[in-house]
C-alpha cells in the first residue's frame, strides 16, 4: 500500500511484505506535516499479524523529532518486533546523535532486520 504524500510535501511511505515481514518503505522527507502517513503505514503493518515490522531508513533524506517520536511510539507499541533497517547517512547520523540505537535494534540491510532474531529491548543505556 502506497500513502503518497500531501499536497506540497516530499515523502512517500509503501508497505510490502518481504519473507513474511511488513517492511515499511520511506522515501524524502519525514516532518510534522507529513509523519502521519508513517504513523498510519506502522499501525497498519503492526496490527495485521505478530510478524516483524522493518522499516527501510535508506531513502530518507530528512526526519525531525516528530519521526523519532513516531519510530519511539512504534517501537512502545511493537516491542521487538519494529526494527530499523538500511539507515540513510542523514538517519544514520541522527540515529547516532540521539541515541536510537540503543533504544532498538538498526540493521544494516532489510534482509538483516528480517532474519533477526527478536532480541529483549535494551535498558536506558543500550545495555539488556
Amino acid at each position: 500500500m502506497q500513502r503518497p504524500p500531501k499536497a506540497g510535501q516530499a515523502v512517500l511511505v509503501a508497505t510490502h511484505r518481504h519473507q513474511g515481514a511488513a517492511v515499511v518503505v520511506v522515501t524524502g522527507e519525514l516532518d510534522i506535516d507529513n509523519v502521519d502517513a508513517l504513523e498510519a503505514a506502522l499501525h497498519d503493518a503492526g496490527t495485521q499479524d505478530t510478524t516483524p515490522v522493518v522499516i527501510d531508513l535508506s531513502g530518507v533524506t530528512f526526519a525531525d523529532s516528530t519521526t523519532v517520536n513516531v519510530i519511539l511510539h512504534g517501537r512502545s507499541q511493537l516491542d521487538s518486533r519494529l526494527r530499523l533497517a538500511a539507515p540513510s547517512p542523514f538517519m544514520e547520523r541522527l540515529i547516532g546523535v540521539i541515541g536510537l540505537d540503543g533504544a532498538m535494534p538498526v540493521y544494516a540491510t532489510v534482509d538483516e532486520a528480517v532474519s533477526a532474531t527478536p532480541s529483549v529491548t535494551p535498558g536506558p543505556h543500550g545495555s539488556e
